[in-house]
């Protein structure tokens, strides 16, 4: 069957994902949606039907939604005065385990080679914004939005400098990079192997490490003042 015949189809949105799956494979981006609808020659809503199936399976990114920009979410800077390092790494220890359980049990093949990709740090790449690309990996495939939206404001009040602390070793230590990247990969492979309870203890375990640190470092603050 041509692209050209994926609307003459019974099955069309399932006509229409296999043959947006033989654009993919060719290695280009997508195009728009006005000009893929062309292309298959379907209409507009059997498309929207098919990208939709396809999100919720994970082998779409999700849609974007745009929003106004703003620095942190609403109530975000009064958050950040009220917490500390300490209360954030304890709801991140509450939370995260069981989404890793999730994506476990959810995440599309495409999502778990997103996730593998993200457990090491690139060269070039900054520590933070290597490791909020990890943990955000594993959140999408989680497929819990609620939880997705609040993870990321947990995040965005927890680099807030008011809650951040001094470190007596810096973020970008490549001996800590790579036991965190160690780290990271054991939870990527308990994912990848699809078993839930090592994917829940690998990020406990991961954060509990995380944790004992900002303990080391408040300890050192406090011994320096």
């Amino acid at each position: 069957m041509t692209v050209s015949d994926v609307s003459e189809s019974s099955n069309g949105v399932g006509q229409i994902v296999a043959a947006i799956q033989t654009i993919q494979a060719q290695g280009t981006p997508l195009p728009s949606e006005r000009e893929l609808a062309n292309r298959l020659n379907v209409k507009r809503h059997q498309l929207r039907k098919a990208l939709a199936e396809m999100r919720h399976r994970g082998d779409l990114e999700p849609q974007r939604v745009r929003r106004a920009p703003r620095a942190l979410p609403r109530h975000g800077e009064e958050l950040a005065r009220l917490t500390n390092p300490l209360e954030i790494m304890e709801l991140r220890l509450i939370m995260e385990p069981g989404l890793a359980r999730l994506a476990s049990l959810r995440a599309s093949a495409l999502e778990i080679a997103r996730i593998m990709d993200a457990a090491t740090t690139k060269d070039g790449d900054k520590a933070g914004a290597a490791d909020l690309a990890f943990h955000l990996a594993i959140i999408e495939a989680a497929r819990n939005h609620l939880a997705g939206e609040f993870y990321k404001m947990l995040r965005q009040v927890a680099v807030d400098a008011r809650v951040r602390i001094a470190r007596n070793i810096p973020t970008t230590c490549p001996k800590r990079i790579a036991q965190r990247d160690a780290e990271h990969r054991k939870v990527a492979e308990a994912i990848a192997q699809r078993d839930p309870e090592a994917a829940e203890a690998a990020m406990r375990a991961h954060l509990l490490a995380v944790h004992k640190q900002i303990n080391e470092r408040i300890n050192a603050g406090a011994a320096a003042a």
